[in-house]
């Protein structure tokens, strides 16, 4: 890398130096040209890391180490655990709701009494959003598209193992051979349409919750989660119903459907503001605080 690569990385803070004293590191606001001093523990855990070049990412490990601020590399506490098993409990809810919804959604339903046609799985696919937003709020958003990858290639490694289950020869008197084959080739079909709809819905949720994070200087979280979401379950209603439904089904019932589906998730953009400030402010108070009090 040569020098002026490591000076672009640079947009928003830069790393001047450290005061040894006091174990602080002195950083500035490149907007203002603000100085702050802040403990070494403080800056690693913080999203100041995200903005500062190798090279002076390098230097603040190797003071932090230096100074003995940092306890054995053997030592569990060392490893935040509490951190990363929250980002594993994450990933497994997000693959568990994703995989039924995927599924659930070979069968449309219809109820009469609104005259309406969903999915079972229109209810729970909105707190994948809110998943993926919570991942991207306590691990950055690198973190969370890893999270989504993991999920999409779970997804692929079922469908292939289902499509290769139904060339296995059955029982010759099983009557359930035909069924389950014409029942797993329709939920194949459904799993390429939910991955895609997935990838690209989840990515762009991603991606306009870290813009607006951005723009807004990390305030008003309730107006990322809901323009973020918003955008994401119009993209992923259009895609999933027009790829697993279309030949199937009428396309005014697929209209219906999508707008249907997009009115749910919409009203559950609004509910999923209150858990993401409440995962906040617990995941602060019983994650963040504990590893920068260490």
């Amino acid at each position: 890398m040569t020098a002026f690569e490591s000076e672009i990385e640079n947009s928003k803070y830069k790393l001047l130096g450290f005061e040894n004293n006091k174990n602080l590191a002195v950083i500035m606001i490149i907007a203002t040209g603000k100085v702050i001093r802040i403990k070494l523990n403080e800056v690693l855990n913080s999203e100041i890391m995200d903005n500062l070049n190798k090279m002076e990412i390098r230097n603040l490990y190797k003071k932090f180490y230096s100074q003995g601020g940092a306890l054995t590399a053997y030592d569990l506490n060392d490893r935040h655990e509490n951190s990363w098993m929250i980002y594993i409990i994450l990933n497994l809810l997000l693959f568990t709701f994703y995989i039924f919804t995927s599924i659930a959604a070979t069968k449309p339903i219809y109820l009469e009494s609104l005259n309406i046609i969903i999915t079972p799985g229109t209810f729970l696919y909105p707190l994948t959003f809110l998943i993926v937003d919570l991942l991207n709020e306590n691990f950055g958003l690198r973190l969370a598209r890893k999270a989504i990858f993991f999920a999409f290639a779970s997804n692929a490694m079922i469908i292939i193992l289902l499509y290769a289950s139904t060339f296995l020869p059955g029982l010759p008197d099983w009557k359930l051979d035909k069924p389950y084959n014409d029942v797993i080739i329709q939920v194949t079909s459904v799993l390429i349409a939910s991955s895609v709809s997935f990838l690209v819905s989840e990515n762009v949720n991603s991606y306009l919750l870290c813009k607006i994070k951005e723009l807004t200087n990390s305030k008003f979280l309730f107006l990322r989660i809901f323009l973020s979401t918003l955008f994401a379950v119009i993209i992923d209603s259009f895609l999933f119903c027009f790829i697993a439904f279309y030949g199937a089904m009428q396309n005014n019932d697929i209209l219906s459907m999508i707008y249907v589906q997009i009115a749910i998730k919409v009203c559950f953009a609004f509910f999923n503001i209150l858990p993401a400030y409440g995962a906040r402010s617990l995941f602060k108070r019983y994650v963040t605080d504990n590893q920068v009090g260490k």
